[in-house]
Order: structure tokens, then sequence, then C-alpha cells
């Protein structure tokens, strides 16, 4: 029988926010996916931004390719916005972030990983 667990970001302290410094690829670490092709982990994120200035993110997802990125030229606001609902990732595959503006996004969230 599958478990679900909800796990904090591994890229975070304590479930706090990852601030995002990077502004080019690779981008900031937010989360290391479980290892191995038999486990999942179903991502959420969210992002605000800190800055009464635009700015964008990029999500480079399992990989810091332009066709793997999710969310290029996504304009992030003050209040936190869902960015990823619950897509999955595994294999030890990262999720990196950047922006157009250094300091200024915060990503936050979790995972559901899903075991067995």
């Amino acid at each position: 029988m599958a478990t679900i667990t909800k796990e904090i970001f591994s890229g975070s302290t304590n479930g706090k926010g990852v601030l995002i410094a990077a502004t080019a690829t690779p981008g900031t670490l937010v989360h290391t996916a479980v290892a191995g092709t038999t486990d999942i982990d179903l991502v959420h994120l969210w992002a605000s931004n800190s800055s009464v200035s635009a700015a964008n993110i990029t999500i480079e997802y399992g990989e810091a390719t332009a066709s793997a990125n999710i969310n290029s030229g996504t304009t992030v606001g003050a209040a936190p916005q869902k960015i990823l609902d619950g897509i999955p990732l595994q294999n030890g595959l990262t999720i990196k972030v950047f922006a157009s503006t250094t300091n200024v996004i915060n990503v936050y969230g979790y995972v559901n990983r899903i075991t067995g």
C-alpha cells in the first residue's frame, strides 16, 4: 500500500521560504526529489515578491535546459501565488529557480511524497 507524507523542500530551512539569489541558470536550489523511480514527489510551490518592482521567475524543473523550464517569465506579485500544483518529480532531479532581480523572490511550498 502506498504511503503519502508531506515533506518540506530540501532547500528550505525548517520550512521557511527559499530566497532566490540567482538571476540566471543554474538557479537557486529549491528541492531535490526523492531518489529512484519507484517513489514520487508531487511538488506544490508558491512564490512572492518582496520588492515594489515587478520581477519575473524561471523554474528549472528537472534540468537546466530551456525545454525543461516552467513559467519562464512569470511575473510574481507581493502576495504568494501558486506556481506549481502537484507536479511530479523523482529520481533525484532538482528544482532550481532564478529571477530577473536578485534576493526579492521567496518560494515556499512542500512535496507530497508517495512511497511504496
